[in-house]
């Protein structure tokens, strides 16, 4: 069977960002949210540690919870929720097909909002050599097997990664009963270092993870220190791969729409428009991966601009320039700008820097648009939050903005 449903909006993905961005828009236009997991909710509903909806919901709950709230929100404002409905692609600028337990669902919108997310590399990607064992898991695989499944990862874990995702495996991990024996990060100076301190698990910095050794089952992992070459193997049955994110971004390559340099994300402008007339996207598919409150934060935005361009029926905008990261920023977000423009989400350009850094500087043409100290150094492993307002003194007709460390001087 085969259905054919005609929305005013399709948000796809209902984690934070499209739950949000679908409460908001339900009380003026039709909207409909597809999910390709059997719950609503996204990457919170595993992650059981409390923390979640402080910024946005000014409550204190745990990932469940906090999933549950968006999507009780969102279908109390009148939006329809789709669970285990899987988009497999485009049948115009506005239209998609999706696949659900009930058949072939095709969708006619006026717009879409893409909100799908991001995910963790697994091992494959990340070409560890060594054996092919049981007990190697990312994040999301864990919190799976612990929260869902009600299973037990192992006894003794290595951690590969120190940001705030890694932190998470260290808590799932331990109310499994298994204890995190170590992490390590290839970085100098890691993000959310100090969160080892109260969890009291070693952190292994500068430090590479060359090989898994085990047949059957995880026996052990080969590291190496990046500075002195020297080698260590440490004992365990069970690693887990945090981090490493990159966009769920399949439905943005099928429509052809340019992905950002570095993130893979597909590129928008502040107002979170694609190139493709119709057609938004939305939290960590473009920013892999800030924390939940910050896709939230996109959410609303997305709303906003979506229902003023639906009322106004406004000119699809054409961006006149590209904002590029150079070394060591890795991505930055939004990657299109106009120079007069309602500034992105949040009034802050996100950028993810892969060594510590204190400065910044924007250039265009070879010319130097601004130079700005941060108050304090950023790290790798977090999103580093910058002022919209250094993009200043922008030559519309000029070439790509780009945005890099430097010194001040």
């Amino acid at each position: 069977m085969s259905a054919t449903l005609t929305p005013d909006v399709v948000v796809v993905g209902a984690g934070p960002a499209g739950l949000t961005a679908a409460a908001r828009l339900a009380p003026r236009v039709s909207v409909l949210v597809l999910e390709r997991e059997a719950v609503a909710g996204g990457v919170p509903r595993h992650c059981h540690h409390p923390g979640f909806g402080v910024r946005d919901l000014r409550r204190f709950l745990s990932g469940p919870a906090y999933a549950r709230a968006l999507a009780a929100r969102a279908v109390a404002a009148g939006a329809e929720i789709r669970t285990e409905a899987t988009v497999t692609g485009w049948e115009g600028d506005t239209s998609l097909t999706a696949t659900t337990p009930q058949g072939l669902l095709r969708v006619t919108a006026r717009a879409v909002l893409l909100a799908t997310g991001a995910r963790e590399r697994p091992r494959p990607a990340r070409l560890i050599p060594g054996d092919r064992p049981r007990g190697v898991y990312t994040t999301g695989h864990l919190q799976n097997l612990v929260h869902l499944e009600g299973g037990s990862p192992g006894r003794r874990a290595v951690i590969v990664g120190a940001d705030p995702v890694s932190w998470s495996a260290a808590l799932t991990l331990r109310s499994a009963g298994c204890r995190p024996v170590l992490l390590t990060t290839e970085h100098a100076k890691p993000s959310y270092a100090p969160l080892s301190l109260p969890l009291r698990v070693p952190v292994a910095r500068n430090t590479r993870i060359t090989r898994i050794n085990g047949h059957d089952r995880v026996t052990s992992v080969d590291l190496t220190d990046l500075t002195t070459g020297t080698p260590r193997t440490i004992p365990c049955d069970t690693v887990i791969l945090t981090a490493d994110w990159t966009p769920d971004n399949e439905l943005a390559r099928t429509a052809s729409l340019p992905l950002a340099p570095g993130s893979r994300s597909p590129q928008t402008d502040p107002a979170l428009r694609t190139p493709r007339r119709g057609v938004f996207a939305a939290g960590n598919v473009l920013h892999p991966a800030a924390t939940a409150s910050v896709a939230a934060q996109d959410g609303t935005h997305a709303a906003t601009q979506l229902m003023r361009w639906l009322t106004n029926d406004t000119k699809w905008p054409t961006p006149s320039l590209q904002l590029l990261p150079d070394p060591p920023i890795h991505w930055a977000f939004p990657t299109l700008i106009h120079p007069t423009t309602t500034p992105p989400p949040g009034n802050h350009l996100l950028l993810w820097p892969t060594t510590p850094i204190r400065h910044l500087t924007l250039r265009q043409d070879n010319h130097t648009l601004t130079e700005h100290t941060l108050r304090r150094p950023a790290v790798p492993g977090g999103v580093l939050r910058v002022p919209w307002r250094l993009l200043t003194g922008l030559n519309p007709e000029g070439g790509p903005v780009r945005v890099g460390s430097g010194s001040t001087g």
